[in-house]
């Protein structure tokens, strides 16, 4: 063993004095840290689901359905924990919340960069979002180039091409930096992989799953806002509870929900 192994502890590994020391509240308020812990284990979470959906990625546009399944699996238990949270953001009353929101000034849940990452690497294609951040930024570089990056759904097309399921070649070389649009030829493709019922079947009842919990999520959210203030303008000036609902019910791989009607 090395002498820079034997100096390795727990501490040290998992830097916890950095992370530990990262929660510093802006008043005297006993429910701030609470507030602040719980966004912070957000941010750790969409870090990984980062890191998972481009593995995932990779596996599936390599063929290897087995692998992807696994990792479904995985993003899709995060996911939970990330819905769960909101339970626990739920335990402070709206008063509690307005005893220190004056002290979060412009800083805004809206700002997440790696929220606007993740809704970009499963699919959403919304430039806008980009007026949040200064224009030359690391966030505002991370968010416009994971919008030029090919999706979670491309990759799910390429790899029902590689299982032999007759994806338009139209759509597998489509402009990825475009919303996604409706095919027929795609419903084609994810018809007869459900009738087929194997392998790729299993990965498009995942895409589902994972479908279902991001809107799952956004419910929940939009919920604990209007919980907690209601229909009042969102910190930083962001637009709170009217624009989340917004967002409700619009799903990122709608081929997916389109073809049960077909089956």
């Amino acid at each position: 063993m090395s002498e820079h192994s034997k100096s390795l502890t727990y501490t040290s590994y998992l830097a916890l004095d950095e992370i530990l020391g990262a929660q510093r509240p802006r008043s005297d308020e006993h429910d701030e840290i609470l507030f602040i812990v719980v966004h912070q284990v957000y941010e750790l979470w969409f870090k990984e689901l980062l890191h998972e959906l481009a593995y995932l990625q990779r596996l599936l546009e390599e063929g290897r359905g087995t692998q992807a399944l696994s990792t479904f699996k995985r993003i899709l238990t995060i996911l939970k924990l990330v819905v769960g949270q909101v339970d626990v953001i739920e335990t402070l009353t709206p008063v509690q919340f307005l005893n220190f929101r004056d002290r979060l000034e412009s800083a805004s849940g809206f700002q997440s960069a790696q929220f606007r990452e993740l809704e970009a690497a499963l699919g959403r294609r919304e430039r806008k979002v980009l007026r949040a951040y200064e224009e030359g930024s690391d966030a505002h570089r991370q968010i416009e180039a994971a919008l030029r990056r090919r999706s979670l759904y491309d990759s799910f097309l390429h790899y029902l091409s590689l299982r032999g399921y007759g994806v338009p070649a139209d759509r597998l070389g489509r402009d990825v930096a475009l919303p996604v649009e409706e095919s027929e030829g795609v419903h084609g493709a994810i018809l007869a992989a459900y009738r087929d019922d194997g392998e790729a079947a299993m990965v498009c009842e995942r895409m589902v799953d994972l479908d279902e919990g991001f809107q799952e999520w956004r419910y929940r959210h939009v919920k604990m806002v209007e919980r907690t203030i209601g229909d009042k303008m969102g910190t930083g000036g962001s637009p709170g509870a009217p624009y989340l609902r917004t967002t409700l019910s619009q799903p990122v791989f709608p081929d997916l929900w389109t073809v049960r009607s077909e089956l």
